[in-house]
């Protein structure tokens, strides 16, 4: 039977799970709703969202556009389909998206750009810095002139970036790429799953890295700790076009204000408080850099994710066999981590860890890699 404890923050209160009292640093979507949010759901005031008709949605909907600086927003149920409603509505059939080879939607989104809506991905190199390389953009653009190659729609970008280990673009990189791309005509969408985590490190409003940007999408369920849900945002044609998409996809729904309740409880009380776990991901990464065996870079460590490798003497990193057995046995010392790639581990920060628990964190890991005792 799995355990809850109440922890408190700034008089809000978090429910944390507890499972065998493990410390979960695998990602910020184990989060749990707060008090404030299971109230609100509780009380939420519903409609028919197919009809528009739920004020709670409308009301989220609107709160969303008013804060990333556009003209409407659209409500969907997670991210995934956010990103892919996005990519339907600015490419059509045959019409090529440009994404990082590092990107979420590249690597983890299933190839929805292809295999629902017949557009290639046209791949190009990310910098440790979650930038796309600005040359294979120039360079990978196509126009309709060549009847033998896909012309672009469409450029995706990431911020905060996953896969390099929560790093930001900041506002001149974002308009190094949307200037590049709206000179040829081409679109630009932000997969800002964690895009307040990336505003907080930048210490800048959301709506100002989304200025430049034709599209955006971001998690509430992420970092902001609402239980479901991730919204669209864009110019309200962009958004009409959307709504459409999100139909086909099976993404409307109908009395689900009840869902919209806890995202509008998550942007009003939640984003203060993401830069305490940016200062716990800073401390973890500190701790794990004075922990022998372990590979990190804690200067370059800016939001709530990092990636570390482990390797023995002389720069012989571990087998995967044998990070699979740190995993196992950093589980069975209370603490859950992840995988990212083929050689690097991935811990998370969010609501629920707090100072303490990267301390136990830090302990365990260092006990791990004592028992395992590497050459």
């Amino acid at each position: 039977m799995k355990e809850y404890s109440m922890q408190l923050w700034k008089g809000r209160i978090f429910f944390m799970r507890i499972d065998d009292r493990h410390i979960d640093l695998r990602s910020d979507t184990v989060t749990q709703p707060t008090e404030a949010m299971r109230e609100a759901m509780y009380r939420a005031e519903v409609g028919d969202d197919v009809y528009s008709e739920d004020p709670t949605i409308n009301r989220l909907q609107e709160l969303a556009a008013h804060i990333t600086g556009k003209e409407a927003a659209l409500f969907v149920p997670s991210g995934t389909m956010g990103n892919t409603i996005a990519l339907l509505t600015h490419a059509g059939r045959g019409q090529a998206v440009i994404v990082g080879d590092q990107s979420h939607i590249y690597r983890y989104e299933a190839g929805g750009a292809s295999t629902l809506g017949g557009s290639p991905m046209y791949v190009v190199p990310t910098h440790p810095d979650g930038m796309l390389d600005i040359d294979a953009v120039t360079h990978g653009i196509a126009d309709e002139s060549d009847e033998h190659i896909a012309a672009t729609a469409l450029v995706c970008i990431e911020n905060s970036h996953n896969r390099c280990g929560g790093t930001v673009l900041g506002v001149e990189q974002i308009e190094s790429i949307t200037t590049l791309a709206h000179d040829r005509g081409v679109a630009v969408h932000m997969d800002g799953a964690r895009v307040f985590n990336a505003a907080t490190a930048l210490k800048v409003p959301v709506s100002t890295l989304a200025s430049s940007v034709d599209s955006m999408m971001f998690c509430l369920s992420k970092g902001l700790s609402a239980p479901v849900g991730s919204l669209l945002v864009g110019e309200a044609a962009f958004i009409r076009r959307a709504r459409r998409m999100r139909k086909v996809l099976g993404g409307g729904m109908r009395q689900a204000g009840v869902l919209a309740a806890a995202g509008i409880v998550a942007l009003e009380q939640m984003v203060d408080r993401l830069a305490e776990d940016h200062e716990n991901c800073e401390r973890l990464a500190y701790g794990l850099a004075d922990i022998p065996h372990v590979q990190i870079q804690p200067d370059q460590v800016v939001t709530n994710i990092l990636l570390f490798s482990l390797e023995h003497g002389e720069q012989q990193p571990f087998s995967n066999s044998e990070i699979d057995l740190f995993l196992s046995k950093a589980r069975e010392h209370g603490v859950l981590l992840g995988r990212m790639g083929e050689k690097h581990i991935r811990a998370v920060t969010h609501a629920g860890i707090e100072a303490e628990h990267i301390e136990r964190a830090l302990t365990g890991i260092r006990k791990v890699l004592q028992e395992m005792r590497p050459a």
